[in-house]
């Protein structure tokens, strides 16, 4: 759930393992229904009412043992774009013909099948019943976890495995946390994956543009998680969101690489011609040195006699030539590489239909929130 493209593997190297001691005393806000899809398996025909059980027993873990304080959130009203995901991923699924696929505004709506939502109210009975607050989103759960967490710091922590926590502002995430274990589990700092990877959340809403998400399953065709986060490295956090825009409407953004200016590919012809490698002098093939081997029969080559040998001496494995004309070819060369591989991956995002999606972009970051006893979390 949330980003596509393996998202958790690229934080994971960030993530810190915390001992249950660092919950003491902490607002938690849970992902409910995430809880629930989660745990479910565990005692699935096992038991009378797992999804209660599992309840139960984890809340009064994470209140007495754990020492936290738990807010726990529903999911609202779905956006059309997660409608529209959902349907898709059951045709894939299925192997159902997408041509199929409703639009966005086809007015299509995909609630949750009836036995969940009877799971989930059943378990906001309980927690209710137990003195727990429960906030309804008025869309996403883990959007409401997040702006609890990013203003105010009405809570400390997130706990959910979505990762769409961290593009709606999240703080602090606990992908994982089973309060019965002695284990230590995964907690995410944004500051850490900031310091790590150079991401901000902007970087991170981009990536999810590239690689697919809950509300866009495909993401830009061609492009993995590895070419995304490169690709978005390359821009300030204030800059990337334009830049795809820039990007959707046919403009490459050399300057990043070196060149003056962008130029679109739309009117450019074929690159290649005009950057004409620097030519090279002749090298001497035993000592690698410039100049020809002839020559250094009849002369001292310079550089070897710089050394102290009269002769030429051999090159050694893997030995590549500092002077000028091979450093400017080797510098002709990687900057011809860095062009190809930036045209390359804007052709597949000026070839994506509509791209970037600013529905999506400004669902992650102007998400509304929800409500409690009455009272309204703006």
């Amino acid at each position: 759930m949330g980003v596509g493209g393996n998202f958790w593997d690229l934080l994971k190297p960030y993530a810190r393992n915390e001992g249950f001691d660092f919950l003491r005393n902490k607002k938690v806000a849970v992902d409910l229904s995430y809880w629930i899809v989660q745990h479910e398996t565990a005692l699935k025909n096992k038991a009378r009412n797992p999804h209660i059980k599992l309840t139960f027993f984890r809340t009064i873990n994470l209140f007495s043992k754990l020492g936290a304080f738990p807010v726990f959130i529903i999911d609202g009203v779905s956006s059309p774009l997660k409608n529209r995901a959902r349907i898709e991923r059951f045709f894939r699924f299925s192997g159902i013909d997408l041509s199929g696929l409703p639009g966005v505004n086809d007015g299509v709506s995909v609630e949750r099948n009836g036995a969940f939502t009877k799971c989930v109210q059943e378990c906001v009975e309980l927690l209710e019943t137990l003195g727990m607050p429960v906030l309804k989103a008025k869309g996403e759960a883990e959007a409401l976890c997040a702006k609890l967490n990013s203003e105010g710091g009405h809570v400390d922590a997130c706990i959910t495995a979505d990762s769409d926590a961290f593009l709606f502002g999240a703080k602090c995430v606990i992908k994982s946390l089973r309060p019965t274990s002695k284990e230590p589990f995964e907690c995410y700092h944004m500051s850490d994956i900031e310091a790590g990877l150079g991401l901000k959340r902007r970087h991170l809403i981009a990536i999810s543009l590239l690689v697919g998400n809950d509300h866009d399953l495909g993401g830009v065709s061609g492009i993995g998680i590895d070419t995304a986060l490169r690709f978005v490295q390359m821009f300030p956090e204030e800059e990337i969101l334009n830049r795809l825009h820039d990007v959707g409407n046919g403009d490459v953004p050399l300057s990043q690489i070196g060149s003056s200016s962008s130029e679109s590919f739309v009117d450019r012809d074929v690159r290649g011609s005009d950057t004409s490698s620097p030519k090279n002098k002749s090298h001497c093939s035993h000592c690698g040195h410039p100049g020809s081997k002839r020559a250094h029969v009849k002369h001292s080559c310079e550089y070897c006699t710089v050394n102290f040998n009269n002769n030429c001496t051999q090159k050694p494995a893997g030995y590549k030539c500092e002077c000028s004309s091979c450093v400017m070819a080797r510098h002709v060369k990687e900057q011809k590489k860095q062009t190809n591989w930036l045209l390359s991956v804007c052709s597949k995002m000026s070839s994506q239909q509509k791209f970037p999606n600013d529905q999506i972009i400004d669902m992650y970051l102007n998400q509304i929130g929800g409500s409690i006893s009455g009272m309204l979390f703006d």
